[in-house]
């Protein structure tokens, strides 16, 4: 199976408003009434590297612009003015979108290197913002919409006291209940059977009450030996529901995996890839203005039997690669690990 990347990437660069000067990546996107939209996430400066997400709109998946000159969901529209909203995925049940991303209570300055993870401080606010603990911490926020354009909060849906993030939607009901995928970092050890952060998951009758996790993938090969986290989210296919998921190394490289889960019960993995499927090869892959030697996938359309991969580079642009879905399922149940 081959990867196709896009001649013309990175297809989203930075610049135009002063929201997204510094930095665009991460994007969440969603193919809907024959147009292809993406709910980017920027950031106007590096210190502090408060994120918005912004919404574009194109008809061919490549080509992409503003549908408005500001962004559709700031930290301060809820209630912190010194946050960042990070990591957005998007799913549409019925007539109405959902969307799952990241909140930081408080931004860090971040001051690249070049060649890795970059160095950071943090910032001095006022009214004590940035002096307790949880202001540090992430949490996660789901949003509706009926236009992409006015979002509505729904809940909060992970416990303020730890780091979760990587939340998202399954795009229907299973078994009458909502499913969510997550990533809390701090449930490791022995009473959680995973040694690092991995991929767990949650069901809830309304959106707003969810049940405790369990555990539904940790990592288990040397290029996932840091962390494992789901990517985009599910789309269902004949042979299950098919996640993308990024593994982190000890040297902090992201690369892409995939796994297969079973359609009516998606706690159960059917088929996993054993080796990565993409990894950082091109320069806008190895080299950017923050963490270098990073893919991030956070969008994926399926249009026309091929998957449309949308992922960050860097954290300083985004990215498109393709493949037939019929190729990724192939590949994927040929080189299973069950």
């Amino acid at each position: 199976m081959k990867i196709n990347r896009h001649p013309e990437n990175p297809i989203v660069v930075p610049g135009k408003y002063d929201w997204r000067l510094a930095t665009v990546f991460n994007p969440a996107v969603i193919k809907d009434g024959g147009k292809f939209y993406m709910i980017e996430r920027t950031a106007g400066s590096l210190t502090p590297c408060k994120n918005f997400l912004g919404l574009l709109e194109s008809e061919d998946g490549v080509h992409f612009t503003h549908v408005k000159e500001e962004p559709v969901v700031t930290p301060d529209m809820l209630g912190f003015p010194y946050g960042s909203v990070q990591d957005p995925r998007i799913v549409k049940i019925g007539d109405i979108f959902y969307m799952t991303f990241a909140l930081r209570p408080c931004a860090m300055n971040y001051y690249p290197t070049g060649t890795g993870i970059p160095e950071r401080s943090i910032p001095e606010y006022p009214d004590g913002w940035g002096e307790e603990e949880g202001h540090w911490l992430t949490r996660s926020i789901l949003m509706s919409s009926r236009n992409l354009t006015d979002w509505e909060y729904v809940s909060t849906t992970t416990p303020l006291e730890i780091n979760d993030r990587n939340n998202m939607l399954f795009p229907e009901k299973i078994g009458g209940k909502y499913a969510l995928l997550r990533r809390p970092e701090e449930y490791i050890g022995e009473a959680y059977g995973t040694e690092q952060a991995a991929i767990w998951i949650s069901y809830s009758d309304d959106l707003k009450s969810w049940e405790a996790p369990t555990l539904l993938a940790k990592a288990e090969n040397g290029w996932e030996n840091k962390k494992i986290g789901a990517s985009t989210p599910p789309i269902r296919t004949e042979q299950g529901w098919l996640l993308l998921y990024h593994g982190v190394d000890s040297d902090t490289v992201y690369r892409l995996g995939a796994m297969l889960l079973d359609l009516e019960n998606p706690s159960k993995v059917i088929a996993r890839t054993k080796e990565f499927i993409m990894e950082p090869e091109t320069y806008y892959e190895k080299f950017g203005y923050q963490i270098p030697n990073v893919i991030f996938p956070t969008g994926c359309v399926l249009d026309n039997g091929i998957l449309h991969i949308y992922y960050g580079v860097t954290d300083t642009a985004i990215a498109l690669a393709t493949v037939p879905l019929s190729e990724m399922l192939e590949h994927l149940l040929g080189a299973a690990v069950l």
